[in-house]
């Protein structure tokens, strides 16, 4: 595979290189002028480049997708980052949530928990979670309520990270609710 990728690499520099060297013999009469259509077409290249590889985060930015709730059913569509998100109303307060089958529990951040009502400050952080950046300690909650639409789970429970964390997850103790959850073309489907 390396062999193949140096390869391509040769060829595309041999190319380009003729190229250069076509466009330096055919304007070699005007210099400045053949450099500034140069200039042009690089930048036109740059930008197509940009275009095509920032594409995904500009279609998300003008059309978000959204998720659907319909019934005992949540579809959740897949960010550009690869997870799944869903915001759900927790004790009453919106919070945005990164739906990991990966974590046991509903895991907290500590501003998510600060969020709600609950003093962080005060908790006993008497559990352990192994994540893939190490060992943090925990501390049990329970939480009043989870809503999503109107599916709604109440005496939830939950931990909140002592360590630091860019968001809360929704672990498999909540998702297990659910009777199915399934990924079928780029979309988490909660069924309940």
């Amino acid at each position: 595979m390396e062999n193949f990728d140096f390869a391509r690499l040769t060829y595309l520099v041999i190319l380009g290189s003729v190229l250069v060297l076509w466009f330096v013999v055919q304007g070699r009469d005007s210099i400045g002028r053949l450099l500034q259509h140069a200039l042009i077409w690089a930048l036109i290249f740059v930008g197509a480049l940009a275009i095509v590889g920032l594409w995904d985060d500009i279609r998300q930015t003008v059309r978000p997708a959204q998720s659907v709730v319909a019934g005992d059913r949540i579809e959740l569509p897949r960010a550009p980052d690869g997870h799944y998100y869903m915001t759900a109303e927790v004790n009453g307060t919106p919070l945005r949530f990164v739906v990991d089958t990966g974590a046991s529990q509903v895991v907290l951040s500590r501003s998510d928990a600060e969020e709600i009502g609950i003093d962080t400050e005060n908790l006993n952080y008497l559990g352990r979670a192994f994540t893939a950046n190490g060992e943090v300690r925990t501390a049990s909650v329970r939480l009043d309520s989870i809503e999503i639409g109107p599916v709604r789970h109440e005496n939830v429970r939950a931990v909140v990270n002592e360590g630091e964390m860019q968001g809360s997850l929704l672990g498999m103790s909540y998702l297990q609710e659910f009777s199915s959850i399934e990924i079928t073309g780029g979309t988490l489907v909660l069924t309940r």
